[in-house]
């Protein structure tokens, strides 16, 4: 699984993120390369217990990170 830098508490509130145009970056803590494309996301971080999954498209910044550009 794939997570957002930033500990989203909820799915709707990653939505409004990504849909204001925040960039919300990504990371793979298996050490899994990531690549553009379909990722799934999960949240809130560890220890917590997840409660949200969401599918996302993402894609390479100009920084280098991969940026979720939608989330579904």
């Amino acid at each position: 699984m794939t997570y957002t830098v930033i500990n989203f508490r909820t799915k709707a509130a990653l939505k409004r993120a990504v849909e204001s145009g925040q960039p919300v970056v990504v990371y793979e803590p298996g050490g899994w390369p990531l690549r553009e494309g379909s990722v799934a996301l999960e949240g809130p971080h560890y220890p917590e217990q997840h409660t949200w999954y969401a599918s996302a498209q993402i894609a390479r910044a100009p920084s280098g990170d991969f940026v979720v550009t939608k989330v579904r």
